[in-house]
């Protein structure tokens, strides 16, 4: 599949508008980054013109929440509501056909230039106290490539607030090995225990993994269907590590740190031009974690949170 057209980083002026803002082209050896404007979102990586990630076109929005970032939550609030101090909240329903407030409150922002240097590239963007979430933030995300040629991820929440405010970050990345069908791979994912969902994707009870939610001894694609927050993973030197791998040795990992507990799951089957395309999702909390509490942290005034993730490849026999 051939990359996207991209606007130059360091000469904007004359380049074709994207849809998605102003476009971040990191390169370092055969490895290359693009990092949008909106929503500080991840439009594709490669390796020695691989791609690791779905893409998308200049036109278009990412489709799927493809690579975005997820602040002050991620995944979804039922009905958009919730309490403090006993006082009720109620955000915009922003996914109308479920009724829930879906992916944070920058979706749909525009994230400023904060740093850059050769390999790296930092996006900053403010959330404003709103209806329903009465708190001053910044979310800051920084995309570097590695010396190994890996991608590191490094999302910062920090407080101007006056009083302590709720959160769970994430990021929505979508998985591929170049042009292999999602269908023919493996998906690996060390985890021993399942959120139970209702028809709204509102997670009501946890259970074992089992049948197609046990990823730990690796599933195909070949008839998977599901939609699954996962947590118990298992981390082995500060991280846990997402496989998705190919017949011929070729996979592509994607790891999250131990401020990470949980990971979304999701096998998409509209994404444009793709049979089936899987999302990975690093979450500090699983979705109506403002209700429910599971993953929820608070950030007091002054305070910053980070949270690591990032992407990694190995060619096998073929490298």
């Amino acid at each position: 599949m051939t990359l996207p057209s991209r606007q130059d980083t360091h000469a904007p002026s004359g380049t074709r508008a994207c849809a998605t803002g102003r476009q971040y082209e990191l390169r370092r050896g055969d490895a290359l980054a693009v990092v949008t404007e909106l929503a500080a979102g991840l439009r594709s990586f490669s390796r020695g013109g691989v791609l690791l990630t779905e893409t998308y076109g200049d036109d278009q929005i990412p489709p799927g929440g493809a690579g975005i970032t997820l602040a002050p939550w991620a995944n979804r609030i039922e009905d958009g509501v919730w309490f403090l101090d006993g006082k009720k909240q109620q955000l915009d329903i922003t996914e109308v056909a479920r009724n829930n407030a879906s992916h944070g409150l920058l979706r749909n922002s525009s994230y400023s230039l904060a740093d850059e240097s050769e390999h790296s590239v930092t996006l900053e963007a403010t959330i404003f106290p709103q209806h329903g979430y009465p708190f001053l933030l910044r979310h800051r995300v920084q995309y570097l490539l590695t010396e190994e040629l890996g991608l590191v991820v490094r999302q910062t929440l920090a407080s101007d607030a006056k009083s302590p405010a709720p959160f769970v970050l994430g990021a929505h990345p979508y998985l591929r090995l170049g042009d292999t069908p999602v269908e023919d791979l493996v998906l690996t994912v060390k985890a021993d225990t399942q959120l139970v969902a209702d028809e709204r994707q509102i997670p009501r009870n946890s259970a074992p993994v089992e049948g197609p939610t046990d990823f730990r001894s690796g599933a195909s694609f070949a008839s998977l269907s599901v939609d699954v927050a996962l947590t118990g993973l298992a981390f082995e030197e500060g991280r846990a590590r997402h496989v998705l791998a190919a017949s011929d040795g070729r996979k592509v990992t994607l790891w999250q740190d131990q401020s990470c507990q949980y990971v979304h799951v999701y096998v998409s089957t509209i994404y444009p031009g793709r049979a089936r395309a899987v999302a990975v999702e690093p979450m500090t909390g699983p979705a109506n974690a403002f209700n429910s509490g599971d993953g929820l942290r608070w950030l007091a005034p002054g305070e910053t949170f980070t949270i690591e993730w990032g992407i990694d490849y190995s060619a096998g026999a073929q490298g």
